[in-house]
């Protein structure tokens, strides 16, 4: 469990559901204490797959009341990130790699009255969030290389997560921890340990191991230590 009594959010990565019956999906998830739902908008060019488009937040958000998490890995991201929070995106996180200016990005989302957000790959310092705090609802650590699900977790990123953690705490800052890549039963104490608020969970819930329904929903997510 989390330290010092932190609310932990889960956020199901609709990348890894069932996507013809979607809407089912999005019901039993919510019924099961899902908090978020987690979008991976990927452009075969700053990753290596395709995914989704803002249409696709525009049909979640006409059936779900829950906050749409949107994940740009999109190069550049300027262009479409007016299409994105028009659609219903409750918030945009972007990578700093994915534009030149990452301020004006940031300032162009808070501009819609949404959170933004940004991602740091492993690779990617956490210096590069020092200076952008003011600007900043979530950081993303990615604890995968992004662009392909069901990837193996990587520790190292743990290490930037505790300084980022002692970061906002130090602070005193609104700001979530987001994390997301290999997150199960295994890898989420470690996670929560660090200082994670929001777990971005993707083939451990919707495994299909087990017939599908809103039982196993509810005790996957909650054995990633939501109570």
């Amino acid at each position: 469990m989390p330290k010092n009594g932190r609310h932990v959010r889960i956020a199901p990565s609709l990348l890894a559901a069932d996507l013809l019956n979607l809407q089912k999906e999005i019901e039993m998830l919510t019924s099961a204490g899902a908090d978020w739902i987690h979008l991976d908008i990927m452009d075969g060019h700053f990753v290596p797959n395709l995914s989704f488009g803002s249409d696709f937040v525009r049909h979640i958000r006409a059936v779900s009341s829950l906050p749409i998490d949107v994940h740009l890995m999109i190069a550049p991201t300027d262009a479409f990130i007016d299409q994105f929070a028009i659609a219903g995106a409750s918030c945009l996180t972007i990578h700093p790699e994915a534009g030149y200016h990452t301020h004006r990005s940031l300032q162009k989302i808070k501009d819609h009255g949404i959170k933004a957000g940004l991602a740091l790959n492993p690779g990617t310092p956490i210096q590069v969030v020092v200076s952008l705090l003011d600007m900043l609802d979530l950081v993303l650590i990615m604890t995968v290389n992004p662009g392909f699900g069901g990837q193996k977790f990587i520790t190292s990123p743990l290490e930037k997560l505790k300084e980022l953690r002692a970061l906002i705490d130090a602070k005193n800052l609104p700001i979530l921890i987001e994390v997301d890549g290999g997150i199960n039963d295994q890898t989420a104490p470690d996670v929560l340990k660090a200082g994670a608020d929001v777990l971005v969970v993707g083939n451990y819930i919707f495994s299909k191991d087990h017939p599908v329904s809103v039982q196993v929903y509810r005790s996957r997510i909650e054995s990633l230590g939501k109570k």
